[in-house]
């Protein structure tokens, strides 16, 4: 698909995409060509190639781009020229965008990236724009992982682990998982012995009222998602108490965008103050390239003796997740990770 009029025959060429519309209206270029990718599972997203910063779009020409304009809080985020090299080349981007998206889903998305970007641990791409619809970032070419590349995601995933954060979850301010919005204490607080309250009260138990509620785990494997939450506070189930830490908090492996030049740029995360086995768990959860090497150079930096034991609870949340949006065999899923995490 391109955004481009086709040659011959004289007629217009059709509008395109939304996402791709909206991206070449908030930097102020043209889209010269759009080609849909991967955007996650809930997501529409688009490579899109923007002309170079000297051809405006035409006025009027919504196929291509209105006037330019400077897109909300531009002022804090890249320009897709720096990315470049040169405002005289096309650019490419990373578009998505998500029908009847919450009004804060790619801002809190932005912000997420910013927390991490924050750290200086590990690469994450550049915000062009964060709108209501659309999120344009930095497109990040992408390459077949390498044993070196894991190795080295793992010692950075060590360094943000070690990164302390002002509180568990993200007080104040917007966090999805997914399509679906987790809530954080009212006040900060970042005392060790919190965790076991906070990671019931705002993540497990809200996952399994919905689960419940949409029919999509049984009685059975509901009881035992309680029983883990009653006992969160038993070092022998929750493991030594846990300072909240930055964490990407949705770190599956289509999260890790092994890329070109050798590293491992994470995308779409849930940062937040949370616990680091989460992250760790949710990459053995659906496998992930060199996953031994990465460990290895993230134990090697950041032991953390027993967390074999307790991969099944810190992987519960996001079986509860995937109970919740896709039904299936999650909600038993979640039922034997949880008798497992108990003993």
């Amino acid at each position: 698909m391109t955004a481009a009029a086709g040659a011959g025959g004289g007629s217009a060429a059709p509008p395109p995409p939304r996402p791709v519309a909206r991206t070449a209206e908030l930097l102020g270029r043209r889209a010269v060509r759009a080609v849909p990718v991967g955007g996650g599972s809930i997501c529409d997203a688009y490579q899109v190639v923007l002309a170079p910063r000297a051809e405006r779009p035409a006025p009027g020409d919504r196929g291509h781009g209105s006037a330019p304009r400077e897109p909300a809080g531009a002022a804090s985020r890249a320009t897709p020229d720096a990315a470049a090299g040169s405002a005289g080349s096309a650019t490419t981007v990373f578009a998505k965008a998500l029908d009847a998206a919450p009004a804060d889903f790619f801002a809190a998305e932005a912000a997420g990236l910013a927390r991490l970007r924050a750290t200086g641990t590990v690469p994450v791409p550049e915000v062009y724009a964060a709108e209501r619809d659309v999120l344009v970032l930095q497109w990040i070419e992408p390459r077949a992982p390498e044993r070196a590349a894991a190795e080295r995601l793992g010692r950075e995933l060590a360094a943000l682990h070690g990164t302390a954060a002002p509180s568990w979850g993200t007080p104040g301010q917007p966090c999805y998982l997914g399509p679906l919005p987790l809530t954080s204490p009212p006040r900060p607080t970042a005392d060790p012995a919190a965790w076991p309250g906070f990671h019931a009260e705002h993540r497990l138990l809200p996952l399994l009222r919905a689960a419940v509620d949409s029919g999509r785990i049984g009685p059975r494997e509901a009881r035992d998602v309680e029983r883990v939450c009653d006992r969160l506070d038993d070092e022998a189930v929750a493991g030594p108490p846990q300072p909240p830490a930055v964490i990407h908090g949705d770190l599956w492996s289509g999260n890790v965008h092994w890329t070109a030049d050798g590293r491992a740029v994470l995308i779409d995360p849930a940062a937040q103050g949370g616990h680091p086995e989460t992250d760790l768990a949710m990459l053995e959860l659906f496998g992930c390239p060199e996953l031994p090497v990465l460990l290895a150079a993230y134990e090697e930096v950041r032991p953390l003796p027993g967390r074999r034991a307790r991969v099944p609870l810190h992987q519960l949340q996001h079986l509860l997740v995937h109970a919740v949006l896709f039904g299936g065999g999650y909600g038993a899923e979640s039922g034997a990770a949880a008798r497992a995490a108990l003993g």
